[in-house]
């Protein structure tokens, strides 16, 4: 019953992240002002919509792949994005101070990493020995 739920929940919440991916690459104009992002230049919103949406299609596309395919090995691919990402907000926190709730993406990325994690435990996947080399 546990597997099934993970399961589900890692399939909706890489659904999730893939229409965040998608909405990034298409209308980021809409969707850039909900993350603090306000480009002003081409450059800025070519980066933007490359960079945003290569996050969130990856991470949210293993997530789904990985339940859909009931492969454990997909997942380790968003909690290693998800979890660097929760490093980078925390060095920021220290370093450029704290926003409004800016804890609440913090609980997303490190909500994904631990959900991703069990998921590569608890679905077939191989040792990271076997996979790294």
């Amino acid at each position: 019953m546990l597997r099934l739920a993970l399961t589900g929940l890692l399939f909706v919440g890489g659904l999730f992240f893939v229409i965040y991916g998608v909405a990034f690459l298409f209308v980021p104009d809409t969707i850039a002002p909900g993350f603090g992002l306000e480009p002003d230049n081409p450059q800025g919103w070519a980066t933007l919509r490359a960079d945003m949406t290569a996050f969130f299609l990856v991470g949210g596309g293993c997530m789904m792949l990985g339940a859909w395919r009931r492969s454990g090995d997909l997942l380790l691919v968003p909690a290693l994005l998800f979890g660097i990402a929760f490093c980078g907000r925390i060095v920021s926190a220290v370093g450029d101070g704290t926003y409004d709730s800016f804890w609440l993406p913090m609980m997303v990325e490190g909500a994904v990493v631990i959900i991703s994690l069990m998921g590569h435990r608890l679905l077939p996947h191989h040792k990271v020995e076997e996979i790294a080399g």
